[in-house]
């Protein structure tokens, strides 16, 4: 049992080292088990015949998922190998001391984490070029500004009333993009607006909104560096520059607390 959850474990840290690398964090579509329709035929004798075959299954498609994770990183681990693991640890007959088990896993785990930093890295640098790239040609259109940060923004409405403050906070309706036009966050289709105070969010739109007003319309190009930098979020690869178009619908300004008697 111990030596199960030391694999459990393991398949927990893979699943967590590769996803960090990964291009994007959608929700994964494959079915790691049998399919629905098969399962759905399948009779047990009773409930804890039926709870084993879950349990079985959920480990299964677990490790299922994070070695699919583990391939895209070049380690490809022998398959057979992984269940006459778990079949003989299981029976008492593991070819491998406890403590062989754990020395062995401790570096498998340190070489996935270096490969997936590794490939993070390699990612990262192309998606930075990428932006620069993009970056480069979007700055020469007409309107456009750029601070010293390296923000890009374009005012298309600039609003009424005072600029928002760091304490404000701000109602919007936005659409977020990759530069190839991937788009990863939309309040117009969610049909409901946002609202955060503006210090809260990505530097990028903490330094961006200052540029309008309630009412304004704004267009922000934000470098890697004042976004996500090289941590991959749901949507947005690590590295990559964002796109932005953004409304400003209402400015809430901090509540002050009780006068001091």
């Amino acid at each position: 049992m111990k030596s199960l959850f030391k694999v459990t474990l393991l398949a927990t840290t893979m699943a967590l080292a590769t996803g960090a690398m990964a291009e994007d964090a959608k929700p994964k579509t494959d079915a790691p088990v049998a399919p629905a329709a098969a399962a759905s035929t399948v009779k047990f004798d009773n409930e804890d015949q039926k709870a084993a075959y879950a349990l079985g299954a959920s480990l299964g498609g677990y490790m299922h998922n994070s070695l699919k994770e583990q391939d895209k990183l070049g380690v490809v681990l022998d398959r057979t190998q992984i269940q006459a693991g778990f079949t003989d640890a299981f029976d008492s007959k593991s070819k491998l001391s406890d403590a062989e088990i754990e020395q062995t896993l401790q570096a498998f785990e340190a070489r996935i984490k270096e490969q997936a930093a590794a490939k993070a890295a390699a990612e990262a640098k192309v998606n930075e070029e990428k932006g620069a790239e993009y970056r480069t040609k979007f700055a020469k259109e007409s309107g456009v500004k750029k601070t010293e940060s390296g923000l890009l923004y374009k005012v298309d409405a600039a609003g009424t009333g005072n600029a928002p403050k760091d304490s404000d906070s701000v109602v919007v309706n936005y659409k977020g993009s990759l530069i190839d036009g991937t788009e990863f966050d939309n309040s117009y289709t969610r049909g409901q607006p946002a609202t955060f105070r503006l210090d809260s969010v990505i530097p990028g739109w903490t330094e961006g909104l200052k540029h309008v007003k309630k009412g304004g319309k704004i267009k922000l190009v934000i470098p890697s560096s004042l976004a996500y930098g090289d941590n991959a979020v749901p949507g947005i690869p690590v590295g990559s520059t964002l796109v932005f178009d953004v409304e400003i619908l209402d400015i809430k300004p901090e509540a002050k607390g009780p006068e001091p008697k």
